[in-house]
């Protein structure tokens, strides 16, 4: 293959998706886990965070502590696989969890 125009454009299309690429959920997910929607806790848990609260606010509000709130969204993220808040985010919407 040679290096051509084309394909100079279709790497940067590429490149520009694998930035913007959200990573799939663990393998070792089983499909209830993947696909079920969250409880209401965890559902209210993620519209708080979508509502910008910090971990502090959302504790107020559920009476937990601040601990628990982030123990949380850990578990929520590994259970999507995101790897921040706002790929956390992303992919309850992209459930419709949100």
């Amino acid at each position: 293959m040679r290096r051509s125009d084309l394909l100079d454009s279709l790497i940067g299309v590429f490149e520009s998706f694998w930035q913007i690429a959200v990573p799939l959920p663990a393998a070792a997910e089983t499909a209830d886990d993947a696909g079920t929607a969250p409880g209401a806790e965890n559902r209210q848990l993620l519209t708080y965070l979508s509502g910008g609260l910090t971990d502090e606010s959302i504790a107020r509000e559920i009476g937990v502590s601040e601990r628990t709130v982030a123990r949380r969204i850990t578990r929520l993220q590994e259970l999507l696989g995101a790897r921040t808040r706002f790929q956390l985010g992303v992919q309850a919407s992209r459930r419709g969890w949100l």
